[in-house]
Formats: structure tokens, C-alpha cells, sequence
């Protein structure tokens, strides 16, 4: 049936050979010489007996491939079938065919009002009854076995192959060779085989365009054949290998499940985005009412505290009011009854004490002018001898004043000279480091350029003498590079010394520079308490004068006094800032030290490269010498010239050698108090 629907839509189709049961069933029923129609014709002749329907079968089908006649017995045929080969026994064949129903009990039967029993005995048709008058069960079985086949071939069955995994029917056994025997004799690999050959997915053009359209919608959407619309469907899914027939398309069977996984794919891509449109949408709706429902609410929420707002202040500005009133009122009572108490209180005070004092100065009045006269020689007394100690201490400040100056002077040439040699040896140090610099790079270039010339022309001579010149200016230049940092420790302990000298000097001066202030302090207070100051003095416009200017005088003593102290406090500071200069220095020597130590090593190591590359020039020369030379003698020499040669570059890499700078604990000491 597969092939022949290939067949009848025109596509290109090799036919596949089939084993199937024709010519089984043409032996078995086939008129005029099949088993069936030899069998009838002997149940016609009474005379007729099993053996002589036998051998009758026998002389028929001697040479057919499905029939087999046995050796052993002279009534049995063998039959091979497609399931396998039958073995019969014609015993009673002829016995078992003849129908012996009378026509009148079948009328009987027949017309029985259980239908279960006319059921079984159907009346015949009239054809039939008159066509033959002998009437075998092989020909009514063969006339129901063709009504049935007429039955099936008007509907659509679906067959299932029921497949026993064993014949002992026990569970979890499995028999491989009874199985394939099954599926063998039931077709079912006949079939397998035919489908795997052919193509055993095929649908119409309209069918596949509604199956599958969805996975080209343009397509759809242009008015096309419905032939071309499934050409183009295929080619856009990159399938190969179908074929394409009048009305249908004929596609393997996993080209029809890819398709059919490309199309779940597809749809469960568009039902996801259309449940997140939907889920978006239906979100969206539910919170726009929300925050429409949430504004309304909170816009009546906020009216109505606004609202009870309003009321509580107006409820408090009236209370206020009330109580500013109120509290007016009795506060203006109460001051008015304590200003008249306050009145009353204030006037027989002052009056009591205004004849109180009129009796006071009328008894004092004497003693006043006795008092004057008192104050007025003890006032005049007490001014002498201010005097006096001023002039002393005027005297004594004087020379103080004049010691300072010196010293102060002393300081100044000690700190401008030391600012002067510090500023001389950082410019010292700075051109050493950046002549040290310039010639490490210099010297870097000549042996570079060097090392390219050997490379390009080969030539030793020029390049050895240059090689030599540039050791010689790197060996001359080591004792300048020595020079900044024994210049830097001479620096260094000048000015340790010089700042211990200082700071030794300044806290004695300081102290006899506060002695004096103290003392002329001292002795100002002493007479200044022995003669007390007097309250109420009238005296002369002179002695008053005199008075003023000694206290003047006292007033500017003291601020000496306080500016000396001043002076000391800063020249401690000085001291402290000296200190820290002097230890910012040690490390500023440390540190400039250190870089020292860096370029004399990075130094040594560019020596060392340059020992290497004299040693490889060398050999170099040795190897072109070897091979433009002939004779034995010859080689000799060169091996000892390399010998020698050897040897001096082992000594020029002794001498290029250099020790690291010594750090003694002398100089990262900190300068003494």
C-alpha cells in the first residue's frame, strides 16, 4: 500500500521487494487447482477416499516450492507458510468438509426469535443456493472470510502485534530468539524496513501548511501555491531530503519530529512572551488603581489633619492670648504693690543714712586732716626710694641689654655660615649625582653603539681601544664619586657640632638674662610692700607726677621681664627646631647614602656585563682567528693569547669591583642636648 500511494503520486520511488503470503494463499484457495477446490471436487465423487486425495495433491503440487510431501507417511502433506513450515493430516478431510445441515432445519434455525441462534444460522441468498447444489464448509468458510475481509477493507484498522517475551509466560524472562521469530512470522520487521526504506510521514500540502505554517508566517501571509508555500517552509528549517508529490509531502520520520520540536520551541516562546505581555499588562492595570486608590486616600488623609491642624491652633493662639492677658494683668498688679513697698523701703533708708554720714563727717573732719599729712610724708618717703631702685634696675638692664646684642650677633654669623656650607654641599652633592648620571647613561649609549658595531662589521681593533678608553673614564671617574659622600660626613659632624655649641651657649644666657629681671622683680616688690599703697592722697600736682612715672617705669620692667621670658621660651623652640633639622638631616644622609650604595651597584653590575661582553669579544676573535688559520703552531699561540687574554679580563673584573659604603653608627646618632 506504501508504494503503491508512492506509485500514484508520480515521485521518483525505487520499488522495494517484500516477502509476503500470495502465493501460500494461492495454493490454499486459488480455482481451479488449489487444496480448497481439490478438496471440494473429492467430497463430490463418494467414492473418493483420504489417500486418493493425497496423492491427488501430491501429483498437483510436486513441484510447487511451498508444498512438501513427507517421507515417512503416504496421507500428510506439508504446507511452508510465511510463519514457518505446517505439517497436515488428511485424515478426515474429507469427512469434516461436507455440510450435512438439511435446507429445512437451517429455515427453522434461522427464523428462531433468539437472535444469538439466528445469528449463527444466517439464511442464505438465492444465488447462492442455486449456483451450486452442493454446499462444503470450506466454501461457506471461504465466502465468510471474504465477507470479513470486504468488512475491513471499508474501515481504517489499526492492528496491534501482541509479542509474548517468553513461552513460559514467567515474568522477567525474556527470550531474544522466540521475540524475533514473533516479529518475524507477523511482518513486523518486513514492515520496519519498508518504512525505514520509504518515507513514512506524509501529509497534504493543506495539512502540513496548517501544521506547520506557524513556523514561517510570512509566507502564509503572501497569497503562494500551496506547493511552493511547503518548498519554502522546508528551505527556511534547512530540511533535505523529502519528497514532494501531487497532493502530498512525503518526509522521513525524524525530519517530522524535528519539525514538530521547532514548533513546540516556537510556541512556548510565543506563550511565554505573551504571558509576560499579559502578566505585564494585568500589573500594570492592578497598579495604576492602587496608586490611584492610595492618592485618593492619602489626599482625604492630609485635608483631614490639615484640618484638625488648623483647629489646634486656633484653639492654641486663643489660649495664648488668654493667658498673655492674664498673666499681664497679675504681673502689673504685683509690681505696682511692690513699687510702692520698694518706695517707702528706699526713702527711710536714705534718710537714715543720710543722717548717719552728716554725723560721720562732723566727727572725722580732724582726723582727716591729720591723715593727710601722714599719707603726704610717707607717700614722699616711698617715692625716694622708687626711685632709687629704678635707677638701679635701669642701670643693670642696660648691660643685659647690650650682652644680648653680642650674642645674639654670634648666633646670627654661626647660623648664616652653617645655611651657607649646607647650601654649598647640596649643590656639591646635586652636580656629583647628576655628573654620575649623565656619564652612567653616556657610558650605557658608547656600549650599546659598541656592541652594534661588533655586531654589523665585525671589527675588533677600534672597538677593543674604545671598549678600554671608556673603563679607563669609568675607573677615573670612581675617586669623584667617592669625594660627595666624605664630603657629605664632614657636613654632617660640622654641623652636629656647630648646633650642640649653640644650644650649649644659649640655656646660659637665657638663665643670666632671666637672673636680672627676676632679682630687680624681687627687689621692686620688697619695697613696694614695705611702703603700702595709700587710698586717698592729696599731695602736690609734682609728687604726683613722680608717682606716675615711677609706676610707668615698674609697668615697663615687667614687660621686659615678660619679653625675656618670651625670648627664652623661643630660644628653647629654636632649640627643639634644631633638633628636628639636625634629625631631617641624618635622614636625608641615610637616605642619600643609600641611593649612593644603588648606583655603585647597579655600577658594578654594568662592569660585570661589560667584563662579559670583553670575554665574548674575545672569544669571538679567538674563533675567526681559528678558522682563517692553517698550520698547528699557530693554533698554539691563539690558545695562549686567549689564555692571556682570559686572565686580563679576570683582572679588569677584579678591579672594577666595588665595596659597598660603610654606615657607621656614628652617623645616624642623634646630636646630643
Amino acid at each position: 500500500m506504501e508504494q503503491e500511494e508512492y506509485a500514484k503520486e508520480e515521485i521518483n520511488w525505487n520499488y522495494v521487494e517484500f516477502v509476503d503470503n500470495q502465493d501460500v494463499l494461492d495454493l490454499i484457495e486459488k480455482k481451479p487447482g488449489g487444496i480448497i477446490a481439490l478438496l471440494d471436487e473429492a467430497c463430490m465423487f463418494p467414492k473418493s477416499t483420504h489417500e486418493t486425495f493425497a496423492q491427488k495433491l501430491y501429483q498437483k503440487f510436486k513441484d510447487h516450492k511451498r508444498f512438501i510431501k513427507p517421507k515417512l507417511t503416504r496421507s500428510d502433506f506439508t504446507i511452508a507458510h510465511y510463519a514457518g513450515e505446517v505439517q497436515y493430516q488428511s485424515d478426515q478431510f474429507l469427512d469434516k468438509n461436507k455440510y450435512y445441515v438439511v435446507a429445512e432445519h437451517q429455515d427453522l434455525l434461522s427464523a428462531s426469535k433468539c437472535s444469538f441462534i439466528a445469528g449463527l444460522f444466517p439464511p442464505l441468498s438465492e444465488e447462492s443456493a442455486k449456483s451450486s447444489k452442493f454446499s462444503s464448509i470450506c466454501s461457506r468458510f471461504k465466502i465468510q472470510l471474504q465477507q470479513l475481509m470486504d468488512i475491513l477493507n471499508s474501515t481504517e484498522p489499526h492492528y496491534i502485534r501482541c509479542v509474548k517475551p517468553n513461552n513460559l509466560l514467567k515474568p522477567a524472562t525474556f527470550d531474544n530468539i522466540n521475540v524475533i521469530q514473533q516479529l518475524r512470522s507477523g511482518g513486523v520487521l518486513e514492515v520496519i524496513r519498508i518504512k525505514c526504506a520509504g518515507y513514512p510521514a506524509h501529509r497534504t500540502f493543506s495539512e502540513f501548511l496548517i501544521r506547520f505554517g506557524i513556523l514561517a508566517p510570512e509566507i502564509l501571509k503572501g497569497k503562494y501555491e500551496e506547493k511552493v508555500a511547503c518548498k519554502w517552509i522546508l528551505e527556511k528549517m534547512e530540511l533535505k531530503g523529502y519528497l514532494m508529490g501531487k497532493t502530498k509531502l512525503f518526509l522521513r520520520a525524524e525530519q517530522m519530529a524535528e519539525l514538530d520540536a521547532k514548533k513546540a520551541r516556537l510556541l512556548r516562546n510565543s506563550a511565554r512572551v505573551i504571558q509576560r505581555q499579559i502578566r505585564t499588562y494585568t500589573t500594570r492595570k492592578d497598579y495604576i488603581i492602587l496608586r490611584k486608590s492610595s492618592i485618593h486616600i492619602q489626599s482625604h488623609w492630609r485635608g483631614k489633619l490639615a484640618r484638625e491642624l488648623y483647629k489646634y491652633k486656633r484653639k492654641e493662639v486663643a489660649a495664648v492670648k488668654i493667658q498673655k492677658n492674664l498673666r499681664r494683668q497679675l504681673a502689673r498688679r504685683a509690681y505696682t504693690g511692690i513699687r510702692i513697698s520698694a518706695l517707702v523701703v528706699q526713702t527711710g533708708f536714705r534718710a537714715m543714712a543720710a543722717r548717719k554720714d552728716f554725723r560721720f563727717r562732723e566727727q572725722t573732719k580732724a582726723a582727716t586732716i591729720i591723715q593727710a599729712c601722714w599719707r603726704c610724708q610717707r607717700v614722699v618717703s616711698y617715692y625716694k626710694k622708687l626711685k632709687k631702685a629704678s635707677v638701679i634696675s635701669q642701670s643693670r638692664w642696660r648691660g643685659r641689654m647690650v650682652k644680648n646684642s653680642e650674642a645674639a650677633t654670634i648666633i646670627q654669623a654661626y647660623w648664616r655660615r652653617y645655611r651657607a656650607v649646607s647650601y654649598y654641599k647640596k649643590l656639591k652633592k646635586a652636580s656629583a649625582i647628576s655628573q654620575c648620571t649623565w656619564r652612567r647613561r653616556t657610558a650605557g649609549k658608547d656600549h650599546s653603539n659598541v656592541k652594534m658595531a661588533i655586531r654589523e662589521t665585525g671589527s675588533d681593533g677600534e672597538e677593543n681601544y674604545k671598549l678600554e678608553k671608556q673603563v679607563e673614564e669609568l675607573r677615573c671617574f670612581l675617586p669623584s664619586e667617592k669625594h660627595p659622600k666624605m664630603d657629605l660626613e664632614e657636613a654632617k659632624a660640622q654641623e652636629i657640632d656647630m648646633s650642640r655649641f649653640s644650644l650649649q651657649t644659649s640655656p646660659n644666657k637665657v638663665d643670666k638674662t632671666n637672673a636680672l629681671p627676676l632679682e630687680e622683680h624681687d627687689a621692686v616688690l620688697r619695697t613696694i610692700a614695705v611702703h603700702p599703697a595709700v587710698i586717698e592722697i592729696s599731695t602736690p600736682i609734682s609728687d604726683t607726677e613722680k608717682v606716675e612715672n615711677l609706676n610707668a617705669e615698674v609697668k615697663k620692667l615687667k614687660a621686659l621681664l615678660l619679653s625675656e621670658k618670651q625670648r627664652a621660651d623661643n630660644f628653647e623652640r629654636t632649640y627643639a627646631e634644631v633638633c628636628k633639622l639636625s634629625e631631617k638631616r641624618r635622614k636625608k644622609l641615610e637616605e642619600t647614602e643609600r641611593r649612593v650604595y644603588q648606583l655603585q651597584a647597579s655600577l658594578n653590575k654594568m662592569l660585570y656585563s661589560m667584563s662579559d661582553q670583553f670575554a665574548e669579544l674575545k672569544m669571538i676573535l679567538y674563533a675567526s682567528s681559528n678558522s682563517n688559520s692553517t698550520s698547528v703552531p699557530i693554533k698554539t699561540d691563539v690558545q695562549t693569547d686567549v689564555a692571556s687574554d682570559n686572565s686580563d679580563a679576570s683582572s679588569s673584573d677584579s678591579d672594577f669591583t666595588f665595596p659597598a659604603p660603610a654606615l657607621n653608627a656614628v652617623d645616624f646618632s642623634s646630636p646630643e642636648p
